[in-house]
């Protein structure tokens, strides 16, 4: 289950990388809560949609995952933490980014689908 838990957040942020929206839209629930440098939100599909294409300038590029912890909290439900590096890519090339993530996942309809997101920055030393 661990192993699952962590591919689908791979996949959610090679989504995120590819800039492709139906992935992305596929693997959340709405309305979904994110948390992180912009406070706490609810976001419903709109709303997202217009998050998500918004970010268009930025284009990201995963480097690697570390530090993952999961628990299947009940058969329905997990939850995962991990740190992760990204490149930032726009004009010009911008230093890594690391961020301490956490997210919930639960099964519905049979198709395991995020909640809950949080990003923390991590200062690199």
């Amino acid at each position: 289950m661990e192993t699952q838990i962590m591919e689908l957040e791979k996949k959610y942020w090679q989504g995120m990388e590819n800039h492709d929206y139906e992935t992305v839209k596929n693997l959340t629930r709405f309305p979904c809560i994110i948390a992180g440098k912009n406070g706490v939100q609810s976001i419903d599909e709109t709303k997202f949609k217009e998050m998500f294409e918004s970010g268009d300038g930025d284009k990201i590029k995963v480097l690697n995952f570390s530090d993952i912890e999961t628990q299947l909290v009940a058969e329905d439900a997990a939850v995962i933490a991990y740190s992760i590096e990204l490149g930032l890519i726009d004009n010009e090339q911008k230093d890594p980014m690391k961020c301490a993530c956490t997210s919930t996942w639960i099964k519905e309809n049979n198709n395991w689908v995020c909640v809950l997101h949080t990003e923390a920055e991590l200062s690199l030393q």
